[in-house]
């Protein structure tokens, strides 16, 4: 063979072999998950897992269920949408968003929780004098908010305790009100109580479901712009539906 030959197979072994090397090296890009408040904490765990189990990263972006929908609709890149309702991820689906129609991922459930030493959590208390502020998120935006609001009309007590309402974009904003005692008390996500940073941190009671409609948890496949992550995109929101996803969702107060 001439030693021209010998290089030049040589060194298109090399080459191949450096392209191989790069090809194996190169981390996916990561997804970008338009994620609802009451689920910051249940999907940190559920980002964790699926990257141990694929060796794919992802990104939340967390918001009310609302204001992400607008953020879609005006251009954001996200790959997935875990809202906090069906409505939301509707919406953008039937105005071409979505590549599939939504489906319900879970259930959510409504408590009462405070951070105060000398309440204790009621629906009685919240008439007291000594309640001055309660937080709920922003019904017209935030799943969770309306839910509450539901549950206060049908029980009667709306009304007269509308005064003293502090009203957060999201679940997070009033999570920040209750846990810092700007509000004695206020309205979240048993997902919120239940997390391994709140856990043990105030008190809480849970709202029977039967008292407001229920929260229908739905998640979206969005039409991306961005095609390296079409795929593993797919992969994510499949899991979110798996028997694994639905243990750690359960974790948090989540019905299915």
């Amino acid at each position: 063979m001439p030693k021209f030959f010998k290089f030049q197979s040589l060194f298109l072994l090399c080459i191949s072999f450096s392209l191989f090397s790069c090809k194996s090296d190169k981390k996916p890009d990561s997804i970008k998950i338009a994620t609802a408040a009451n689920m910051q904490f249940a999907m940190n765990e559920l980002i964790e897992t699926f990257r141990q189990e694929t060796g794919i990263k992802c990104e939340a972006v967390v918001s009310s269920s609302g204001k992400l929908t607008a953020q879609i609709k005006a251009g954001a890149p996200f790959d997935v949408f875990v809202s906090a309702d069906l409505k939301y991820p509707n919406i953008l689906f039937k105005e071409g968003f979505g590549k599939e129609s939504p489906k319900i991922y879970a259930y959510g459930t409504l408590v009462i929780w405070t951070t105060s030493e000398n309440i204790e959590p009621s629906l009685e208390i919240l008439s007291e004098e000594k309640i001055k502020h309660i937080a709920i998120a922003n019904p017209k935006t935030a799943p969770y908010g309306l839910a509450a609001e539901e549950f206060l009309k049908k029980t009667g007590k709306f009304d007269n305790l509308e005064s003293k309402f502090v009203f957060g974009e999201s679940i997070s904003a009033v999570n920040r009100y209750i846990h810092s005692g700007s509000a004695e008390i206020g309205f979240t996500a048993k997902s919120v109580v239940l997390s391994p940073q709140m856990k043990n941190v105030g008190k809480w009671i849970e709202i029977d479901p039967s008292q407001y409609s229920n929260i229908e948890q739905a998640a979206l496949l969005l039409k991306s712009e961005r095609p390296k992550t079409i795929k593993n995109a797919r992969k994510f929101y499949e899991f979110l539906f798996s028997a694994k996803a639905k243990k750690i969702l359960g974790k948090y107060g989540y019905r299915s």
